[in-house]
């Protein structure tokens, strides 16, 4: 599903504000951005230009303090927490440098979170997990904790996570970050055959091979969109 013009996400007008003492610090202003269903899209920039921060407000991880963001064509920036949640849990997936796992769950486990959290069955819910374990090559490592799996291996539970749910967006921060070339480019390829698939995908990456992938890139400094160019 998308709004009436085409757009999956359409930020107007976004502005966020974060207050340090007595000094206030603008990390977005009057940031503008379209994305279509689709899309495969590299933010980039150097630190504190506002990429995480565009990142967060995407995935509904933090709110601007003024401007409008429709997703799929709704105004999200006017749901409860509680609504927001819920749209997250079925719209967006995540994939973190720091993988986000939880130590104490499985690897099948984690996995199968963000169905127990949407009240899915046990039964589709195992089913549903065998297979994506399967598709990124984990079955045998079903019942390893994240401790017991390399850095690959824990990326990958991590995108299976991230996609268990069928969202509409995947949201990559430096997905690549703590990995050796070899496995980034293996994780890279994984996202990409995702987005061959359908998904939108954004990736912020300070890794200039890894933004040059990407059919569009968003430079921002400052808190704004500096360039926003097709590859």
């Amino acid at each position: 599903m998308s709004s009436a013009n085409g757009a999956l996400i359409e930020l107007t007008g976004v502005e966020r504000v974060f207050r340090l003492g007595d000094s206030e610090v603008h990390a977005l202003h009057e940031l503008d951005l379209r994305v279509a269903p689709g899309e495969y899209i590299a933010v980039m920039g150097p630190s504190g230009s506002g990429k995480s921060t565009l990142l967060n407000i995407v995935g509904l991880l933090d709110r601007p303090n003024t401007g409008r963001y429709l997703l799929e064509g709704r105004d999200v920036t006017t749901l409860s927490a509680e609504e927001q949640a819920r749209v997250r849990s079925q719209r967006i997936g995540f994939v973190f440098q720091s993988f986000h796992l939880v130590p104490r769950l499985t690897a099948a486990e984690n996995v199968a979170l963000p169905m127990m959290l949407a009240g899915i069955a046990p039964k589709e819910r195992a089913a549903r997990v065998a297979k994506a374990l399967a598709d990124y090559g984990l079955a045998d490592r079903a019942h390893h904790r994240p401790d017991q799996l390399s850095g690959g291996q824990r990326q990958r539970v991590a995108i299976a996570r991230a996609t268990i749910m069928h969202p509409a967006l995947i949201l990559a921060d430096e997905p690549t970050g703590n990995l050796d070339r070899a496995t980034g480019e293996e994780v890279v390829r994984l996202l990409e055959e995702l987005n061959a698939r359908g998904v939108t995908l954004i990736v912020v990456t300070h890794d200039q091979a890894l933004g040059a992938r990407a059919r569009r890139r968003v430079l921002m400094q400052d808190g704004a969109v500096l360039r926003d160019e097709a590859a």
